[in-house]
């Protein structure tokens, strides 16, 4: 992926990277304990590893905020990526007639308070509405890689874009409407699975106005991408957790579902095609 030649984001912040962002690593207890309560709940494993690392650890007090450095490569690809997402969505809204307000993204080491509460690397990258800031612990990166079978720069790419999805989703008042919702948001058909299905189509119509812009995709690219929403379906995680899957319990669609999505995106470049609350077959 050739993101060079982007603009650079000024809206990153960093509370306690230290120029190389870490891991707070959990016992083999904790990660036992987190597997039981995923099979028992039917929550997203990784989100329990993220909980009992809270109970086990304690959260850090919140850290304060600084420019993230601009020499560390990793943070240049953070700031590049999302200073591509800022242009593509600002172009969006406006052809719209509205106005586009670009979230912050906040790099953190080990865990984090946000308006949302606190979390730890463990828990993955999220968006919090409470505060419109996408929270990132850049080694989820490296756990991408080594344990879920994806990675790569675009397939980074995708997940930040992903996040900033839900920040459009927010902007546009449709997380509201989900929160607001009394019907159950969870399962396969739910309301938490369309929406994190339409942010990842809302993540494939970035890289579709992306790549019209820079044309910096590279063979196997998107397979990157593709392997990395394949490793991240709730089918995947289950099945790796408790060896088996529990359709019920889904929060943010399958491997196939979030496949499916992000091509939507990708190959029309639409939001419209994003419609996942009017599909009747996700």
């Amino acid at each position: 992926m050739r993101w060079g030649d982007a603009r650079r984001s000024d809206n990153v912040e960093d509370r306690g990277s230290g120029g190389g962002i870490g891991v707070r690593h959990i016992g083999i207890g904790g990660v036992v304990i987190a597997l039981l309560l995923s099979w028992a709940t039917g929550r997203n494993p990784l989100e329990m590893l993220g909980l009992v690392d809270q109970v086990e650890q304690g959260m850090s007090p919140p850290a304060a905020s600084a420019p993230a450095n601009p020499n560390d490569p990793r943070v240049d690809f953070v700031r590049a990526i999302l200073g591509d997402t800022e242009d593509t969505w600002g172009a969006i809204f406006q052809k719209a007639g509205r106005t586009y307000t670009a979230p912050h993204l906040v790099l953190f080491s080990g865990a984090v308070q946000s308006a949302c509460g606190g979390a730890t690397s463990a828990s993955g990258p999220f968006y919090c509405p409470g505060d419109q800031r996408v929270y990132l612990d850049t080694s989820f990166f490296q756990e991408m890689r080594d344990r879920l079978g994806g990675g790569g720069d675009f397939a980074q790419a995708y997940v930040i874009a992903h996040e900033v999805g839900h920040h459009v989703q927010n902007l546009l008042g449709i997380s509201q409407k989900v929160s607001a919702a009394r019907q159950d948001v969870r399962g396969a058909g739910g309301l938490s699975v369309r929406l994190e299905l339409q942010a990842d189509c809302l993540a494939g119509v970035w890289a579709n106005q992306a790549q019209q812009r820079h044309q910096w995709l590279e063979p196997g690219d998107i397979e990157q991408a593709l392997n990395t929403a394949t490793a991240i379906g709730d089918d995947r995680l289950q099945r790796q957790a408790q060896g088996s899957v529990t359709p019920d319990s889904f929060t943010h669609g399958s491997s196939e579902q979030r496949v499916r999505w992000f091509r939507a995106g990708f190959d029309s470049g639409d939001l419209k095609r994003c419609d996942t609350f009017g599909a009747q077959n996700l």
